[in-house]
Parts: structure tokens; C-alpha cells; sequence
């Protein structure tokens, strides 16, 4: 009886040693996810139980998540993220799914050139960027968003300096930026879409808007789901806006949780809280992510 052709496959790959190469060539990525991914965790997992000490540490149990869960400055900072995360990443998806669908019908070099443009904020310094919404964003008459509101007779505002406006400047410049990834991999997917399918919608007297609903939504969904989990992610650990433009003011308006991190780990020391806390914020997240799953991953294929 002839020997399946794996188990062929593997003695063949035995006997030659290529066994030896496949694990030699993982080993480097392993050794940096072990370095640079699991070895912190670790780290933070056991520094969450002490009050941590460069020359020595005190194990005091559960003592750090206890006066996390205390502090009002943390949940208003749950409460600060949750909000930035539900008024960006909705509108975020929306605005890239829409300028991917304007992007479809041109030409390729069109494409690759509008691709390329809004891109490029992702390639930019973020310090760069902040830079460059700080000087929109001046109080002064010269602030370039103040000479715009000028046109309509509405006052100078102090954009990042006052309470009621300074966590809808964080929102704005989010939706005004960054789009470049969640454009490409939206355009990825919509090109992927068979054009048969379009074919046959027109047979049957299908419009714009019944082709988008019937077939361009539903082949989508995949797409959407991922990056509606990766943006909720990247928005729960937002950290450099909040850092650069306002620095969690004023009175602790756009104080992040990953800000709130920083500070408690970096600006007051008390790394063994911090630790804690990023745990917590950890288990927020895989949360949220799986109730993501839950709702809008049962009919997804990958």
C-alpha cells in the first residue's frame, strides 16, 4: 500500500534537513516577538502585583488593580476613549469606504496616485502632523480654523484650551487624517469583486445604490469587520494626539487610558499601577473585540 504524500513529504524533508532551515528561518522572527512582545507582558503581568522599585521590589498583591478600579481619573479616562472611539471609528470607516468607491472607476495611475496622496499622512512623523494641527488650531486670530469660522462672523475659539471643544478637536483631526491605510485595503477588496456580478445586476435594471446594497456591502463585510476591530484597537491605545496637542487638559478632558499610562508610568513612577492598568485596558479590549466577532462575524468568510 503506497504511503500517503505527506508523510512521504515529511520523511523526504527529514532526511534532507530542511526541517532545520524552516525553524532557523522563523527563529529571528521569534526571538523579537519573545523580546519585544511576550517578555513585556510578562513583565507587566508580574509588576502588576509589586510596588515596583528599580533596586527592589514589594509583592503587594492585588493592592494596584484595587486602587485602579478607585480612581475617578480612570474611569473618566474609560470614558474620554469611549467616546473618542465612537466618534471616529464609525465616521473613519464611512469616510474611507466612500473615497475607495469614488477611487474604483478611475484609471490605474489615477488610482495608484490618489492612493499614494492620501497615503502619505501614514508616512509622515506624527510629531510632524501634531505640528502642523497645533499651528490650525492656534487661538490666535492667525490660527488658520479661526480665520475660516472669520468668513461666517463667529469669534475666535480656543480650540484646545477650553473643555467643550478641546475633545472635538482630537475628533477632527482624526477624521481629517489618516485614511490611507483603511483606503487601500478597502480598494484591495472592491477590485477583488468579480465583475459578473455587476453584469448580472445590470441585467436586472439594478441602480448605484442596489448594487452597493446587494452586492458590494456583503463582499465587503470581511474587510469591514477587520478594520472596525483593528480601528476600536487603535483607538483604545490612542495616545500621541492627547500627548502632543493637549496633554489630557484641560481638567483631564481628553485624558486618554494609554496618556493615563504614560503618566502614571513615566511622569509619577508608580509603574507597578501602570501595569495594572494596561492589563485592564488589555481585557477591554479582547472584550470588545469578541463581542465584535460575536455580532457581525457569524456570516464572515475569510
Amino acid at each position: 500500500m503506497a504511503q500517503p504524500a505527506t508523510k512521504t513529504y515529511k520523511k523526504r524533508m527529514i532526511k534532507d534537513g530542511d526541517w532545520a532551515w524552516a525553524y532557523a528561518f522563523i527563529a529571528v522572527a521569534l526571538v523579537v516577538y519573545a523580546l519585544f512582545t511576550a517578555y513585556p507582558v510578562v513583565s507587566a503581568f508580574l509588576i502588576s502585583f509589586q510596588e515596583y522599585k528599580p533596586l527592589g521590589s514589594t509583592y503587594i498583591g492585588l493592592d494596584n488593580y484595587a486602587e485602579t478600579l478607585r480612581d475617578d481619573l480612570f474611569w473618566k479616562s474609560i470614558r474620554n476613549t469611549i467616546k473618542y472611539t465612537v466618534l471616529t471609528v464609525p465616521v473613519n470607516l464611512l469616510i474611507s469606504f466612500v473615497i475607495a468607491i469614488l477611487i474604483l472607476p478611475l484609471r490605474k495611475r489615477l488610482q495608484t496616485t490618489f492612493k499614494a496622496v492620501y497615503y502619505l499622512p501614514a508616512v509622515a512623523s506624527g510629531v510632524t502632523m501634531s505640528v502642523v494641527w497645533l499651528w490650525i488650531y492656534d487661538p490666535l486670530p492667525e490660527g488658520i480654523l479661526n480665520q475660516l469660522i472669520g468668513f461666517f462672523g463667529i469669534h475666535n475659539q480656543n480650540w484646545l484650551g477650553t473643555s467643550d471643544t478641546s475633545m472635538f478637536s482630537l475628533v477632527l483631526m482624526s477624521w481629517l487624517s489618516s485614511h490611507g491605510t483603511s483606503i487601500i485595503i478597502y480598494l484591495a477588496a472592491l477590485l477583488g469583486i468579480d465583475d459578473s456580478y455587476y453584469e448580472a445586476a445590470e441585467l436586472d435594471g439594478a441602480n448605484f445604490l442596489q448594487k452597493l446594497r446587494y452586492i458590494v456591502l456583503p463582499f465587503l463585510k470581511p474587510t469591514t469587520l477587520f478594520l472596525l476591530v483593528t480601528g476600536v484597537i487603535g483607538s483604545f491605545q490612542v495616545f500621541q494626539n492627547a500627548f502632543l496637542m493637549t496633554g489630557g487638559g484641560p481638567d483631564n478632558a481628553t485624558t486618554m487610558v494609554g496618556l493615563l499610562i504614560f503618566n502614571n508610568a513615566f511622569k509619577y513612577f508608580e509603574f507597578g499601577e501602570a501595569a495594572a492598568q494596561s492589563l485592564i485596558l488589555t481585557v477591554i479590549i479582547a472584550t470588545i473585540a469578541l463581542i465584535q466577532f460575536k455580532a457581525f462575524g457569524k456570516d464572515v468568510e475569510y
